[in-house]
């Protein structure tokens, strides 16, 4: 099953709190209390989302967070990279020279395409799509991945 870490979970939630006011400065306790999170955990999520650029931190007395870019310029891909790396369903779909069977794999070249459609469907949703109840399925038919 593929799965993504809580913390990338949790990062999506307090994104997407976020996102309803993008123009508001959040202090981490109060995004913790609106999303009923630890406060240890949302600082965390903070700090990677803000060492990413999709958050800015401001400090003193009126400090907190803010969302950099505005949420339709956010994609849900960009959130699970800040707290994941790279996406890939599997290692040697990111990264050359982890595995012993690399030179004889008969599947790599199959992974890395399952990978890049995962990461543009991933693309495709908005952090503003978030915010919403329900949005509209995505017609994976209409997905077209570079062979290269």
């Amino acid at each position: 099953m593929l799965r993504l870490s809580k913390l990338t979970d949790y990062a999506i939630v307090v994104m997407t709190d976020m996102a309803d006011e993008p123009e508001t400065v959040f202090s981490a306790a109060e995004l913790a209390g609106r999303t009923h999170l630890e406060q240890p955990t949302v600082a965390k999520v903070l700090k990677a989302l803000t060492k990413s650029g999709l958050i800015r931190s401001y400090r003193g007395a009126n400090g907190g967070y803010r969302l950099g870019p505005q949420p339709r310029n956010i994609s849900v891909a960009q959130i699970i990279s800040a707290m994941e790396g790279p996406i890939g369903m599997t290692e040697c779909s990111v990264h050359e020279g982890l595995c012993a069977q690399e030179a004889v794999c008969t599947t790599r070249s199959n992974w890395r395409r399952i990978s890049q459609a995962v990461e543009m469907a991933l693309n495709d949703v908005t952090l503003q799509d978030m915010t919403q109840p329900m949005v509209p399925p995505i017609d994976i038919r209409r997905m077209r991945v570079v062979r290269g």
